[in-house]
Protein backbone atom coordinates (compact mmCIF):
# COMPACT_ATOMS: atom_id res chain seq x y z
CA UNK A 1 0.00 0.00 0.00
CA UNK A 2 1.36 3.39 -1.00
CA UNK A 3 1.28 6.12 1.67
CA UNK A 4 2.12 9.78 1.69
CA UNK A 5 5.32 10.92 3.35
CA UNK A 6 3.21 12.50 6.09
CA UNK A 7 1.67 9.11 6.85
CA UNK A 8 5.03 7.34 6.69
CA UNK A 9 7.12 9.75 8.77
CA UNK A 10 10.90 9.99 8.85
CA UNK A 11 11.44 6.71 10.70
CA UNK A 12 9.61 4.59 8.11
CA UNK A 13 11.35 6.40 5.26
CA UNK A 14 14.69 5.46 6.82
CA UNK A 15 13.52 1.84 7.12
CA UNK A 16 12.75 1.79 3.38
CA UNK A 17 16.27 3.05 2.63
CA UNK A 18 17.80 0.56 5.02
CA UNK A 19 16.08 -2.38 3.32
CA UNK A 20 17.13 -1.14 -0.12
CA UNK A 21 20.77 -0.60 0.86
CA UNK A 22 21.12 -4.01 2.51
CA UNK A 23 23.83 -5.08 4.95
CA UNK A 24 27.57 -4.67 4.57
CA UNK A 25 30.25 -6.75 6.21
CA UNK A 26 32.27 -3.60 6.80
CA UNK A 27 29.51 -1.82 8.76
CA UNK A 28 30.10 -1.46 12.48
CA UNK A 29 27.42 1.12 13.24
CA UNK A 30 24.65 1.55 10.71
CA UNK A 31 21.10 2.81 10.65
CA UNK A 32 19.54 3.50 14.03
CA UNK A 33 22.39 5.21 15.87
CA UNK A 34 23.71 8.77 15.94
CA UNK A 35 26.44 8.05 13.38
CA UNK A 36 27.51 5.38 10.94
CA UNK A 37 30.84 3.53 11.04
CA UNK A 38 32.75 1.09 8.86
CA UNK A 39 35.74 -1.10 9.64
CA UNK A 40 39.24 -0.02 8.78
CA UNK A 41 42.29 -1.94 9.98
CA UNK A 42 43.94 -2.59 13.34
CA UNK A 43 40.70 -2.19 15.29
CA UNK A 44 39.98 1.25 13.84
CA UNK A 45 36.72 2.44 12.35
CA UNK A 46 35.78 5.35 10.10
CA UNK A 47 32.97 7.44 11.58
CA UNK A 48 30.58 9.12 9.15
CA UNK A 49 27.84 11.62 9.89
CA UNK A 50 25.63 13.86 7.75
CA UNK A 51 22.71 16.11 8.59
CA UNK A 52 20.82 18.87 6.78
CA UNK A 53 19.54 22.30 7.74
CA UNK A 54 16.60 23.33 5.54
CA UNK A 55 15.26 26.87 5.60
CA UNK A 56 11.54 26.11 5.41
CA UNK A 57 11.60 23.69 8.36
CA UNK A 58 14.62 24.71 10.42
CA UNK A 59 14.87 28.50 10.20
CA UNK A 60 12.94 30.30 12.95
CA UNK A 61 11.99 33.99 12.64
CA UNK A 62 14.92 36.31 13.20
CA UNK A 63 17.66 33.70 12.68
CA UNK A 64 20.51 35.10 10.60
CA UNK A 65 22.26 33.11 7.92
CA UNK A 66 25.38 33.06 10.08
CA UNK A 67 23.38 31.55 12.94
CA UNK A 68 21.79 29.03 10.57
CA UNK A 69 25.21 27.89 9.36
CA UNK A 70 26.48 27.63 12.95
CA UNK A 71 23.48 25.51 13.93
CA UNK A 72 23.93 23.20 10.93
CA UNK A 73 27.43 22.37 12.15
CA UNK A 74 26.34 21.98 15.78
CA UNK A 75 23.65 19.46 14.83
CA UNK A 76 26.28 17.21 13.27
CA UNK A 77 28.93 17.67 15.95
CA UNK A 78 26.42 16.81 18.67
CA UNK A 79 25.90 13.34 17.21
CA UNK A 80 29.65 12.68 17.26
CA UNK A 81 29.77 13.99 20.83
CA UNK A 82 27.25 11.31 21.82
CA UNK A 83 29.61 8.65 20.48
CA UNK A 84 32.67 10.16 22.18
CA UNK A 85 34.44 10.98 18.90
CA UNK A 86 36.06 14.21 17.72
CA UNK A 87 35.49 15.11 14.03
CA UNK A 88 38.62 15.20 11.88
CA UNK A 89 37.20 17.01 8.84
CA UNK A 90 33.97 18.13 7.28
CA UNK A 91 32.34 18.72 3.91
CA UNK A 92 29.60 21.24 3.15
CA UNK A 93 26.94 20.99 0.43
CA UNK A 94 24.95 24.18 -0.11
CA UNK A 95 21.64 24.63 -1.88
CA UNK A 96 21.29 28.40 -2.36
CA UNK A 97 18.24 30.31 -3.62
CA UNK A 98 19.00 32.71 -6.44
CA UNK A 99 17.59 35.58 -4.35
CA UNK A 100 20.61 35.52 -2.00
CA UNK A 101 23.46 37.98 -2.55
CA UNK A 102 27.20 38.07 -1.95
CA UNK A 103 26.83 39.32 1.62
CA UNK A 104 24.45 36.43 2.39
CA UNK A 105 26.96 33.89 1.12
CA UNK A 106 29.70 35.53 3.18
CA UNK A 107 27.51 35.27 6.28
CA UNK A 108 26.92 31.57 5.67
CA UNK A 109 30.64 31.01 5.14
CA UNK A 110 31.45 32.92 8.32
CA UNK A 111 29.02 30.86 10.39
CA UNK A 112 30.37 27.59 9.02
CA UNK A 113 33.96 28.65 9.65
CA UNK A 114 33.35 29.87 13.20
CA UNK A 115 31.56 26.67 14.18
CA UNK A 116 34.16 24.34 12.66
CA UNK A 117 37.00 26.23 14.36
CA UNK A 118 35.11 26.18 17.65
CA UNK A 119 34.94 22.38 17.55
CA UNK A 120 38.47 21.90 16.25
CA UNK A 121 38.20 20.55 12.72
CA UNK A 122 38.67 21.92 9.18
CA UNK A 123 36.06 22.20 6.46
CA UNK A 124 37.86 20.83 3.41
CA UNK A 125 35.41 21.16 0.54
CA UNK A 126 31.94 20.29 -0.68
CA UNK A 127 29.43 21.29 -3.33
CA UNK A 128 27.21 24.24 -4.22
CA UNK A 129 23.98 24.22 -6.19
CA UNK A 130 20.97 26.40 -6.91
CA UNK A 131 17.80 25.47 -5.02
CA UNK A 132 14.37 26.83 -4.19
CA UNK A 133 15.04 26.56 -0.46
CA UNK A 134 18.14 27.24 1.61
CA UNK A 135 19.86 23.93 2.34
CA UNK A 136 23.04 23.46 4.36
CA UNK A 137 24.18 19.85 4.43
CA UNK A 138 27.19 18.93 6.56
CA UNK A 139 29.13 15.66 6.41
CA UNK A 140 31.70 14.87 9.10
CA UNK A 141 34.47 12.28 9.13
CA UNK A 142 36.45 10.83 12.03
CA UNK A 143 38.58 7.81 12.90
CA UNK A 144 38.39 6.05 16.25
CA UNK A 145 39.13 2.76 17.95
CA UNK A 146 36.13 0.42 17.72
CA UNK A 147 36.08 -0.05 21.51
CA UNK A 148 35.99 3.73 21.97
CA UNK A 149 32.49 4.14 20.52
CA UNK A 150 29.58 4.53 22.94
CA UNK A 151 26.46 3.29 21.16
CA UNK A 152 22.75 3.68 21.81
CA UNK A 153 22.60 0.03 22.81
CA UNK A 154 24.43 -1.11 25.93
CA UNK A 155 22.25 -0.02 28.88
CA UNK A 156 21.86 -2.73 31.53
CA UNK A 157 19.53 -3.45 34.41
CA UNK A 158 20.19 -1.12 37.39
CA UNK A 159 22.19 1.38 35.31
CA UNK A 160 21.52 5.01 36.17
CA UNK A 161 20.16 7.40 33.53
CA UNK A 162 21.71 10.87 33.39
CA UNK A 163 21.75 13.97 31.19
CA UNK A 164 24.30 16.73 30.64
CA UNK A 165 21.98 19.69 31.16
CA UNK A 166 18.48 21.06 31.58
CA UNK A 167 15.60 20.91 29.11
CA UNK A 168 12.67 22.96 27.91
CA UNK A 169 14.41 26.20 26.92
CA UNK A 170 14.32 25.51 23.18
CA UNK A 171 10.63 24.64 23.22
CA UNK A 172 9.85 27.75 25.26
CA UNK A 173 12.04 29.90 23.01
CA UNK A 174 10.53 28.61 19.78
CA UNK A 175 7.01 29.10 21.07
CA UNK A 176 7.94 32.62 22.14
CA UNK A 177 9.00 33.65 18.63
CA UNK A 178 6.63 31.48 16.57
CA UNK A 179 3.41 31.58 18.57
CA UNK A 180 3.67 34.71 20.69
CA UNK A 181 5.66 36.80 18.18
CA UNK A 182 8.25 37.93 20.70
CA UNK A 183 11.31 39.46 18.97
CA UNK A 184 14.44 37.42 19.59
CA UNK A 185 16.21 40.44 21.13
CA UNK A 186 13.64 40.39 23.95
CA UNK A 187 14.09 36.71 24.82
CA UNK A 188 15.74 35.71 28.06
CA UNK A 189 19.39 34.91 27.43
CA UNK A 190 19.00 31.14 27.94
CA UNK A 191 16.05 31.02 25.52
CA UNK A 192 17.93 33.10 22.95
CA UNK A 193 21.05 30.93 23.06
CA UNK A 194 19.07 27.69 23.01
CA UNK A 195 17.27 28.66 19.79
CA UNK A 196 19.77 30.88 17.95
CA UNK A 197 23.19 29.83 19.22
CA UNK A 198 23.07 26.22 20.49
CA UNK A 199 26.20 24.37 21.54
CA UNK A 200 27.23 20.75 21.20
CA UNK A 201 28.62 18.90 24.21
CA UNK A 202 31.70 17.68 22.37
CA UNK A 203 34.37 18.03 25.06
CA UNK A 204 32.05 16.52 27.66
CA UNK A 205 31.18 13.62 25.38
CA UNK A 206 34.86 12.95 24.74
CA UNK A 207 35.65 12.94 28.48
CA UNK A 208 32.75 10.64 29.33
CA UNK A 209 33.67 8.18 26.60
CA UNK A 210 37.33 8.17 27.62
CA UNK A 211 36.35 7.44 31.22
CA UNK A 212 34.65 4.18 30.15
CA UNK A 213 32.01 5.00 32.77
CA UNK A 214 28.96 5.17 30.48
CA UNK A 215 27.23 2.17 28.91
CA UNK A 216 25.09 3.89 26.25
CA UNK A 217 24.62 7.39 24.89
CA UNK A 218 22.45 9.44 22.53
CA UNK A 219 22.17 13.06 21.42
CA UNK A 220 18.89 14.63 22.59
CA UNK A 221 18.12 16.83 19.58
CA UNK A 222 14.93 14.89 18.70
CA UNK A 223 13.60 15.40 22.22
CA UNK A 224 14.32 13.95 25.65
CA UNK A 225 11.39 11.52 25.57
CA UNK A 226 12.27 10.29 22.08
CA UNK A 227 15.92 9.82 23.08
CA UNK A 228 15.00 7.81 26.16
CA UNK A 229 12.77 5.56 24.07
CA UNK A 230 15.61 5.00 21.60
CA UNK A 231 17.95 3.89 24.40
CA UNK A 232 15.23 1.65 25.78
CA UNK A 233 14.44 0.06 22.42
CA UNK A 234 17.99 -0.59 21.25
CA UNK A 235 19.17 -1.83 24.67
CA UNK A 236 15.98 -3.88 25.15
CA UNK A 237 15.36 -2.52 28.63
CA UNK A 238 12.91 -0.26 30.43
CA UNK A 239 13.66 3.19 31.78
CA UNK A 240 12.04 4.83 34.80
CA UNK A 241 12.38 8.61 35.12
CA UNK A 242 12.09 10.05 38.62
CA UNK A 243 13.35 13.56 37.92
CA UNK A 244 12.94 15.88 34.93
CA UNK A 245 15.56 18.66 34.78
CA UNK A 246 13.47 21.63 33.61
CA UNK A 247 15.37 24.85 32.96
CA UNK A 248 14.42 27.90 35.01
CA UNK A 249 13.41 29.82 31.89
CA UNK A 250 11.19 26.98 30.69
CA UNK A 251 9.56 26.75 34.12
CA UNK A 252 8.80 30.46 34.10
CA UNK A 253 7.45 30.27 30.55
CA UNK A 254 5.17 27.37 31.51
CA UNK A 255 3.69 29.28 34.46
CA UNK A 256 3.16 32.41 32.38
CA UNK A 257 1.44 30.59 29.51
CA UNK A 258 -0.43 27.86 31.39
CA UNK A 259 1.63 24.96 30.09
CA UNK A 260 3.24 21.95 31.72
CA UNK A 261 6.93 22.47 32.30
CA UNK A 262 7.58 18.73 32.15
CA UNK A 263 6.03 18.55 28.70
CA UNK A 264 8.30 21.35 27.46
CA UNK A 265 11.30 19.41 28.74
CA UNK A 266 10.24 15.97 27.52
CA UNK A 267 8.83 16.71 24.09
CA UNK A 268 10.50 19.92 22.88
CA UNK A 269 13.57 18.76 20.96
CA UNK A 270 16.48 20.66 19.40
CA UNK A 271 18.45 20.66 22.64
CA UNK A 272 21.91 19.29 22.05
CA UNK A 273 22.48 17.60 25.38
CA UNK A 274 23.64 14.02 25.88
CA UNK A 275 21.47 11.33 27.44
CA UNK A 276 23.58 8.53 28.91
CA UNK A 277 23.36 5.42 31.06
CA UNK A 278 25.98 4.76 33.71
CA UNK A 279 26.80 1.73 35.81
CA UNK A 280 26.08 2.61 39.49
CA UNK A 281 29.64 1.75 40.49
CA UNK A 282 30.99 4.24 37.93
CA UNK A 283 28.56 7.09 38.55
CA UNK A 284 30.88 9.01 40.88
CA UNK A 285 33.65 8.72 38.31
CA UNK A 286 31.34 9.97 35.56
CA UNK A 287 30.32 12.95 37.69
CA UNK A 288 33.96 13.85 38.33
CA UNK A 289 34.75 13.65 34.63
CA UNK A 290 31.67 15.75 33.78
CA UNK A 291 32.76 18.43 36.27
CA UNK A 292 29.28 19.01 37.61
CA UNK A 293 27.52 18.76 34.24
CA UNK A 294 25.80 15.42 34.80
CA UNK A 295 22.34 15.09 36.35
CA UNK A 296 20.73 11.78 37.33
CA UNK A 297 17.14 11.54 36.09
CA UNK A 298 16.26 7.87 36.55
CA UNK A 299 17.35 4.27 36.19
CA UNK A 300 17.22 1.21 33.95
CA UNK A 301 15.11 -1.86 34.67
CA UNK A 302 14.59 -5.23 32.98
CA UNK A 303 11.00 -5.51 34.26
CA UNK A 304 9.44 -3.95 31.13
CA UNK A 305 10.27 -2.23 27.84
CA UNK A 306 9.63 1.44 27.24
CA UNK A 307 9.83 4.60 29.34
CA UNK A 308 7.81 5.45 32.43
CA UNK A 309 7.75 8.47 34.69
CA UNK A 310 7.53 8.07 38.47
CA UNK A 311 6.80 11.42 40.09
CA UNK A 312 4.90 12.27 43.30
CA UNK A 313 4.16 8.61 43.91
CA UNK A 314 2.44 8.14 40.55
CA UNK A 315 3.68 6.12 37.57
CA UNK A 316 2.74 7.04 34.00
CA UNK A 317 3.96 6.04 30.56
CA UNK A 318 6.10 8.58 28.72
CA UNK A 319 4.93 8.87 25.13
CA UNK A 320 7.40 8.24 22.35
CA UNK A 321 6.95 11.71 20.99
CA UNK A 322 9.48 14.20 19.67
CA UNK A 323 10.61 15.80 16.44
CA UNK A 324 10.04 13.63 13.36
CA UNK A 325 10.27 15.10 9.87
CA UNK A 326 7.07 14.85 7.76
CA UNK A 327 4.98 14.39 10.93
CA UNK A 328 6.05 17.03 13.44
Amino acid sequence: MTGTLASLGEVQIIRIMERAFGESGKTVVGFGDDVSAVKLSSGKVAILKTDMFVGSTDLPPGMTLREAAWKAVVANVSDLAAKGVRPMAGLVALGLPRSLNKQDVEEIARGLSLAAKNYGFPLVGGDTNESEDLTISIALFAVAARRQLILRRGAKNHDLVAVTGEFGSTSAGLQSVLRFRIPKRKLARSLYESVYHPKARLDLGLRLAASRAITSSIDSSDGLAWSLHELSSLSRVGIIIDHIPVSKAAGEFAVEHGQRANDLALYGGEEYELVVTVSPRNYSKACRVAKGNLKKIGYVTDEFRGVRMKLDGRVADVKKKGWEHFRS
